[in-house]
């Protein structure tokens, strides 16, 4: 899905970022947690995944609060009903009369008081790792002080990441985009000043008078924000269901998301979506030439051009008699899926002898398991663990996990044990083994 277009709306004095995404038949607006940028956070890939996904059964409708991301910045911190103001403004510039809120983290007591206030224009209310008050006394008052001062010292690196995204604190490349994202979407002063009057929020007394249908969504061991203020919200809103999905981490779109998507699926259009059927079980391949730089030093522009348009077509060649397909090339590696991890070996344990005659030396990495099918392209833990799996092998090595071992059980294939290996970004680790014949 391409990046929507972002535009403006005028609230008040002040102009705020949105963009409308999806064709669904309802109408959902996101009030975003304390930060956000509307366009850089389609460059995290499962933030991505989750907002088309959202866009599958509902027009989707986001926006940036005054003084975030791409909206003007203000000379105070917006009070609720200033963000209020926030909502009407895009609803009513993108044509929407009626809408489901869906309120995240310190988006939800405003999107609570907005059911309250305008029920009218509201068909549904989900709040997720949401609060009516994040502070209850003196003890918590100062250990959120504490918290925001921390914030406004470290603003710049990726702040936080274990309270937002236990999971993603040894990824390398989430922690980038979290920092930049944090970067884009505040100055650590604004940060600051949204937190504090954060600190000073209590919507309580709303909650009974909120009429709207209301799902209420929390993972249950919210590192961030204890799933007790889950269990306030949907105990003091009538009616209110309550879903704790298993996990840690405070941000929406990470491992929980497909059954919070699932959740707000039917909550929202009475239909829960079947099993994805876009998994499927795949070996994959993940290869790539030792000592590819000093080679095309040595070679020149054009010299490297013609081995490497030589390299890709031996390999293609050999996908073609095993079966494989190709997912994705970048520079000179390749990432290439077989529905059989048999033929996923021999076409690996074959190649590496073919491209000696090249003059190269490659490293071959192979890994069973379910991935996610994007149009032509895979991704998922699978796909993780095989290219972990590339960068240990040695040259001239096909290195694979003990899944593929396993499967190809009563074949010729042999391999040699290569011992217990961690595999970086990988909770848990893994045996690995040489291919020695095939």
């Amino acid at each position: 899905m391409v990046m929507p277009k972002t535009m403006y709306a005028k609230s008040g004095d002040l102009h705020v970022a949105y963009q409308v995404f999806g064709h669904g038949q309802l109408d959902l607006v996101m009030i975003p947690g304390f930060v956000s940028h509307v366009e850089y956070v389609w460059e995290e890939p499962r933030a991505a995944r989750f907002l088309e996904r959202l866009a599958s059964f509902a027009r989707v409708i986001m926006f940036d609060k005054q003084g975030t991301g791409l909206s003007d910045r203000a000379s105070a911190v917006p009070t609720l009903e200033q963000r209020m103001d926030d909502v009407r403004a895009v609803m009513d510039a993108v044509g929407s009369r009626r809408a489901a809120l869906f309120g995240i983290s310190e988006g939800g007591p405003m999107a609570l008081l907005f059911a309250a206030t305008y029920p009218e224009r509201i068909s549904g209310l989900i709040i997720y790792g949401g609060f009516a008050r994040i502070v209850r006394d003196d003890d918590e008052r100062d250990r959120f002080k504490n918290f925001i001062a921390s914030m406004e010292r470290h603003w710049g690196g990726p702040w936080g990441i274990q309270h937002w995204a236990p999971s993603q604190v040894g990824d390398v490349a989430f922690r980038r985009w979290w920092a930049a994202f944090l970067r884009m979407a505040a100055s650590p002063g604004a940060a600051g000043a949204t937190l504090r009057m954060t600190m000073e929020i209590d919507v309580r007394h709303v909650l009974p008078a909120i009429r709207t249908p209301t799902l209420i969504m929390h993972a249950a061991q919210d590192r961030l924000l204890p799933v007790g203020h889950a269990r306030h919200l949907a105990a003091h809103i009538p009616g209110a269901l309550l879903v704790e999905v298993p996990g840690e981490d405070h941000l929406v779109f990470l491992d929980q998301s497909d059954q919070v998507l699932g959740e707000m699926q039917a909550f929202l259009t009475g239909v829960r979506p079947a099993d994805d059927p876009d998994r499927v079980l795949a070996t994959v391949l993940f290869c790539d030439i030792v000592g590819a730089t000093e080679r095309a030093v040595q070679l020149g522009d054009r010299g490297w051009r013609d081995l490497l348009a030589r390299y890709y077509a031996s390999l293609r060649k050999a996908l073609n008699h095993y079966r494989g397909r190709e997912i994705d090339t970048a520079g000179d590696g390749l990432l290439a899926a077989f529905d059989g991890p048999a033929r996923a070996v021999q076409c690996a344990f074959g190649w590496v002898s073919a491209v000696r005659e090249l003059g190269l030396s490659v490293r071959v990495g192979l890994h069973t398991g379910e991935c996610e099918r994007i149009d032509d392209k895979l991704s998922g833990v699978a796909v993780h663990i095989g290219a972990r799996v590339a960068a240990l092998a040695r040259p001239d090595e096909v290195l694979v996990t003990r899944t593929v071992k396993d499967l190809v059980a009563g074949s010729a294939i042999t391999f040699k044990d290569r011992g217990m290996h961690r595999l970086k970004g990988v909770s848990d680790p893994w045996r690995l083994y040489a291919v020695v014949s095939a």
